[in-house]
């Protein structure tokens, strides 16, 4: 009875610790960064601040196209136009994220609000929505994290009534953040910027 019943734990146990070493393992540190874009270091391993995958956030780690192509920051922009319509900055205030997040919180929801307001006003206008991080992982990760946040606030203005193809959008990544700060301190790199185009 006693070697039965050790036998069944044993069987147990194993059932319990197998599908565990079956799961994908999250990336691990490479030497240009921790390729986790506004996350800094992983020798303490995977804390926290790391954001789940889900329709929150759009997708985690594991969403994300390992042959992404840096593009060329400045993409359709030329002489103060984009893609030939005047670009009209400081008229609309940015959108700001949480660390590694491409949410927005309420209270950056009235920012949104503020530019459908003006495009609902200015029916010729337009919108370019340009996607920004923090100095923090690898250029490559931090232009998918700028892109899922000017499509985050993209979506959110076209929920609110704007016509899809009013609202364009940009991923700049890290390319105009400042290098050196604290995470604090550089939150007004992780934004999204509303500039209207005429």
């Amino acid at each position: 009875m006693y070697k039965t019943a050790r036998i069944f734990l044993t069987l147990l146990v194993a059932a319990l610790l197998l599908p565990a070493c079956t799961r994908k393992q999250a990336p691990t540190p490479s030497d240009r960064g921790t390729g986790l874009g506004d996350r800094g270091s992983m020798s303490g391993g995977l804390g926290d601040d790391l954001i789940p995958a889900g329709p929150a956030n759009g997708f985690g780690i594991d969403g994300i196209d390992g042959d992404l192509e840096l593009r060329d920051g400045n993409a359709g922009i030329s002489n103060g136009k984009y893609n030939g319509m005047d670009m009209v900055e400081g008229l609309l205030p940015s959108v700001y994220f949480g660390f590694d997040s491409s949410s927005i919180s309420g209270a950056e929801r009235s920012k949104l609000q503020q530019a459908a307001d003006h495009l609902n006003s200015n029916p010729s206008d337009q919108l370019l929505i340009e996607g920004h991080c923090d100095w923090y992982g690898t250029a490559e990760y931090n232009i998918a994290l700028g892109e899922r946040r000017a499509n985050s606030a993209r979506e959110y203005v076209i929920a609110l009534g704007i016509a899809a193809n009013r609202v364009h959008t940009l991923s700049k990544g890290s390319l105009e953040s400042t290098s050196g700060l604290s995470k604090d301190q550089s939150g007004q790199d992780r934004r999204a910027d509303l500039i209207v185009l005429k």
